[in-house]
């Protein structure tokens, strides 16, 4: 689980808009983008080329 603190800091690397973190699925979206960001044993992998399109 990811810390609230941390949640508040990140930003899509595309649009920089607010992430949403998806507990169930342990992933960060972007609903500008539509992209899904996975999350590595509790760190977040913002690499574009590695997002899965929603």
């Amino acid at each position: 689980m990811l810390d609230s603190e941390l949640l508040e800091l990140l930003a899509c690397p595309k649009c920089k808009k607010k992430l949403e973190y998806d507990r169930k699925e342990q992933k960060l979206l972007c609903n500008n983008c539509r992209l899904k960001y996975r999350i590595d044993g509790d760190i977040p992998v913002l690499l574009i080329d590695e997002a899965e399109k929603f």
